[in-house]
C-alpha cells in the first residue's frame, strides 16, 4: 500500500465524538466525490462515487452516525480505461437526500452539477475545520511517500472551492497554495514541515509519525554527507598542496641546488622530502627546528616564490 493509501486507511477509522464535527466531514466527502442527480418525478437522488474502499466506509459509517440513514455500499468493476473497483454509497429516498443536502449545508451548482457549500455554518469551529479538511483529504486528496520527497495535494473541480479549501487549511498558520492542472485546481503543500502539520491537523499520528521518522532519517545522512563532502574537500586541498610544495622543492634542488636556500628554508624543503605526506603541523614538529603551523607554512611559500622566480 501507498503511503497516501496507509494515511487515508487511518483517517477512515478516525471519528470525532461530536455530531457537528461529522456533519462537517461528511460535507467535505460530499463536496469531493458527491453526485446529485435529478429524476424525471423532480425528486433527487444522492450517491456518493469513489474507487477507494477506506472513503466509502467512511462515507456508509458517517451517513449512519450523522443522519441516522442505513444504506449499502455497491461496488461496481472499474470501466476498460480505470481498472479496479468502483465503491458507491447510495441514498435512493428523496426525502433523505434532502436531509443530508439541508443538514451539511450544501447545494447542487447548476452549471458544474458539482455539490458546494451555502455558508460556512458548518464549519465555524476548528475541530469542524480539522474534520472538514481530514474529510477532503479522503475524498481528493493525496501525498507523496516521504523517501520519494514532500508533496501534499487536494485536487478541486472550480476554483473557489479551491479558495475554500486553501483558506480553511491556511487558518492553521500554513501556506497552502493553489495551482492549474488541466481543468482542475490542486491545493497543494511542499514543505515537509508543513505536511507534518497538516497531518496533525485531519489527527493522522501514525503517519506523522512515520513521516517524521523518515525527515530525521534525511537530515542525518545530508548532515553526514555534508560533512563527508567537507572532509574531502580539506583532504583533496591538502594533498594538492603537499603535490606543488613537493614540485617546487625538486625543482630548486634539481636547478640550483637546496644549499641556495637560507638555513630556515632549507631545513622546511629537507623535512617535506622525507615526508611527502604530512600535514603543516606535523612537519613543524620534524624540523631540526621545531617551528609552528604558521611558520612552515611561510616558509613553504617563499620556497614557492623562489621557484618561481627560478622558473621566469
Amino acid at each position: 500500500m501507498s503511503f497516501s493509501g496507509k494515511v487515508k486507511e487511518e483517517l477512515a477509522g478516525q471519528f470525532s465524538p461530536a455530531r457537528h464535527c461529522q456533519v462537517a466531514e461528511m460535507a467535505a466527502l460530499l463536496c469531493g466525490c458527491g453526485h446529485v442527480e435529478k429524476m424525471s418525478d423532480g425528486n433527487i437522488k444522492l450517491w456518493i462515487q469513489t474507487e477507494n474502499e477506506a472513503v466509502a466506509r467512511k462515507s456508509f459509517t458517517l451517513l449512519r452516525k450523522t443522519f441516522n440513514i442505513e444504506t449499502a455500499i455497491v461496488i461496481r468493476e472499474g470501466s476498460h480505461l480505470k481498472r479496479g473497483k468502483v465503491y458507491l454509497v447510495e441514498v435512493a429516498d428523496p426525502q433523505r437526500a434532502e436531509e443530508i443536502l439541508q443538514g451539511t449545508k450544501l447545494s447542487v451548482n447548476n452549471k458544474t452539477g458539482l455539490l458546494e457549500m451555502d455558508n460556512s455554518l458548518v464549519v465555524q469551529m476548528n475541530c469542524c475545520k480539522r474534520a472538514f479538511i481530514r474529510g477532503t483529504f479522503l475524498s481528493s486528496g493525496s501525498i507523496s511517500d516521504p523517501e520519494k520527497g514532500y508533496h501534499f495535494e487536494i485536487v478541486c473541480g472550480e476554483l473557489a472551492q479551491a479558495e475554500y479549501v486553501r483558506d480553511m487549511i491556511n487558518s492553521f498558520d500554513l501556506d497552502a497554495k493553489i495551482v492549474t492542472r488541466k481543468k482542475t485546481f490542486v491545493v497543494y503543500l511542499k514543505e515537509g514541515s508543513q505536511i507534518v502539520d497538516v497531518l496533525n491537523i485531519m489527527e493522522a499520528h501514525i503517519a506523522l509519525m512515520e513521516l517524521e521518522n523518515v525527515r530525521i532519517l534525511k537530515e542525518m545522512r545530508n548532515s553526514v554527507n555534508r560533512k563527508v563532502n567537507c572532509e574531502t574537500a580539506n583532504i583533496n586541498k591538502t594533498v594538492s598542496a603537499a603535490v606543488r610544495q613537493m614540485e617546487d622543492i625538486v625543482y630548486v634542488r634539481d636547478t640550483v641546488g637546496l644549499d641556495y636556500l637560507p638555513e630556515g628554508l632549507r631545513d622546511v624543503a629537507l623535512t617535506r622530502l622525507e615526508n611527502p605526506d604530512a600535514t603543516l603541523k606535523e612537519l613543524g614538529s620534524l624540523m631540526a627546528d621545531p617551528v609552528g603551523k604558521s611558520g612552515v607554512n611561510h616558509r613553504l611559500r617563499k620556497i614557492s616564490e623562489i621557484a618561481d622566480k627560478l622558473r621566469g
